[in-house]
């Protein structure tokens, strides 16, 4: 064949490949896929795993680190309560009162009012409410879920005491006097009049307040000692360096400031609150505001004998109101001795009137 001729020969090719290309339609589905390739050579073996290597031993090893802080805390009210098979299904309770609502909870970075839904399945508190439980699978899911400062939801005070904001997050007050203001009868707030009821307190479990001073129980508050001096503040006395989990206060944590104690009654306090609170108590009586039950407790009046309500003065309604912190806090105002004498002189004033 001529030069000339495969030169045309060659030209037309190029055309038709141009006019197919140009002339393609859209690209198909994809085949199905091949055969897989025959398995490569196995690999060396990797070095064997000792028990160094585990790192889930060093928590779960053969010593007492989990059962002594488990049989401590059995005997404590977080480890033997029964309130959150009661509480823990209720949005208003589940904070508190359910261990993993708790953490979820502070996961989300909310506090006690901000929960919208009950627990479904409440759990008492356990470790992993208060620690980071398998997040690492070392030592440090010791670590508290949180230890930021607290701003209480009621008094709006911040509390920073260390370790203990954990605690506080719950040990806090949900009301004060003003939540019990009476009304009139179009549901108005009466200036400077208050109605008690059955729960006229703070509710549960008020430490961080007294600790800070804070409430509007007719006396001006500060920080006590306890709060600015012992380190970590709740988990300092209650745990010390034991890490009892139990959570009895440690005399040893006085002792570190109050050398010669061999109790909790330190230079005579609670001699004198409780003779003062026998006081109060017979003088709360004397006027009406609290009765007698048959098993030797008191509760707090609510009902005129004509069946109205009951509406009280500050001051008396301030005494009502402090007898019943009293058993909120727990600790006979140790937690802040000054803030309580005050609030006690403050009771026993109002009712003398």
């Amino acid at each position: 064949m001529s030069t000339k001729k495969m030169l045309v020969l060659f030209g037309l090719l190029i055309a038709t490949a141009v006019l197919v290309a140009a002339c393609a339609g859209p690209q198909g589905e994809p085949g199905p896929a091949g055969p897989p390739g025959p398995q490569g050579p196995q690999g060396e073996p990797g070095p064997a795993l000792t028990v160094q290597d585990i790192t889930c031993t060093e928590c779960h090893n053969d010593t007492a680190l989990i059962t002594s802080k488990k049989a401590s805390w059995e005997t404590s009210l977080h480890g033997s309560g029964t309130a959150f098979l009661e509480e823990g299904g209720r949005n208003d309770c589940a904070f508190c009162h359910s261990g993993a609502a708790f953490s979820a909870a502070v996961a989300a970075g909310q506090n006690f009012s901000q929960v919208e839904a009950g627990d479904a399945n409440p759990t008492h508190q356990d470790c992993r409410t208060c620690h980071q439980i398998h997040t690492t699978y070392t030592s440090a899911d010791w670590a508290l879920e949180t230890d930021a400062p607290v701003t209480m939801v009621t008094s709006g005070v911040t509390f920073d005491g260390g370790s203990g904001n954990l605690c506080a997050n719950c040990h806090q007050a949900r009301r004060y006097m003003a939540n019990f203001a009476a009304k009139d009868a179009s549901g108005n707030p009466i200036a400077d009049k208050y109605t008690p009821t059955i729960r006229f307190n703070t509710h549960y479990s008020v430490q961080a307040d007294v600790l800070l001073g804070a409430g509007d129980f007719g006396v001006e508050g500060k920080p006590g000692s306890h709060y600015s001096m012992v380190e970590n503040t709740c988990v300092g006395c209650h745990m010390g360096e034991s890490a009892a989990h139990g959570f009895e206060p440690q005399l040893a944590k006085c002792q570190e400031c109050h050398a010669d104690v061999e109790d909790f009654n330190v230079n005579g306090y609670l001699t004198e609150f409780e003779e003062n609170y026998k006081a109060l108590e017979a003088a709360l009586l004397a006027k009406g505001l609290i009765a007698a039950n048959p098993d030797g407790t008191y509760s707090t009046v609510t009902k005129n004998a004509d069946g109205t309500p009951v509406v009280l003065d500050p001051g008396p309604a301030q005494a009502l109101f402090f007898y019943n912190l009293v058993h909120e806090d727990g600790s006979e105002g140790i937690h802040n001795p000054n803030y309580f004498k005050a609030l006690m002189e403050n009771a026993l004033a109002a009712l003398a009137e």
